[in-house]
Formats: structure tokens, sequence, C-alpha cells
């Protein structure tokens, strides 16, 4: 019975008036943690989303493992491209896409 009773003080804790200020600590994190990780790679997203969804044939694109062509053309989730200098082509899927360059004509 002593031991019950002992395991249930500790349980209650401490007696008197404590701060309440380490309980809200995570509460008041949660919207620092928002503005500083969370919304900022949601807006890298929503660019890339866009940058995706405006890709053409002639664009020059790079790859997330470095690789550099130009579109031939475009399926529904993969590009195929021509790269330099034997224009072999290759198959990539959209989603491996880092940047894109759009041709524009120079007047030269």
């Amino acid at each position: 019975m002593i031991v019950t009773t002992s395991f249930a003080l500790l349980a209650a804790g401490p007696a008197g008036g404590g701060s309440s200020i380490p309980m809200l600590l995570p509460l008041l994190l949660i919207p620092v943690l928002y503005l500083v990780m969370i919304r900022p790679q949601q807006k890298r997203q929503k660019q890339w989303q866009e940058m995706l969804s405006q890709i053409k044939n002639g664009d020059r694109i790079t790859t997330a493992g470095g690789i550099r062509g130009t579109i031939v053309s475009i399926k529904d989730d993969v590009v195929i491209i021509r790269v330099a200098p034997d224009s072999v082509k290759l198959e990539v899927a959209k989603s491996a896409i880092a940047s894109v360059t759009t041709q524009e004509s120079s007047g030269d």
C-alpha cells in the first residue's frame, strides 16, 4: 500500500505553483518551425512544379544527376533529351529535372 501511495505522489508532480512556461514552449515553437522550415520548402516545391509544367521541346535542362541536354519530346512523366557531343538520346524522369533554360533566339 505504501508503494502505491508514493507512486501516486510522484506521478502527480511537485506540489505548489510551478511555472507553466516549460510546458508551453513546444506550443510556441510550432509556428516558428513552420515559418523557418516548412513554408520555404513548400514554396520551393510549388516553384519546381510550375517549372515542370512549363517545359517544352527545345528547352535546355539539367538533371539532378548533372546531365545537361535539350528536350526532344515530352510524355506523361518522362522526357527524352538529346545529349552532346554525339546527340545521344536519353529517357529521363520528369522528377529528375533540376533546372530549365529556355532556348531564346539571339539576334546575332
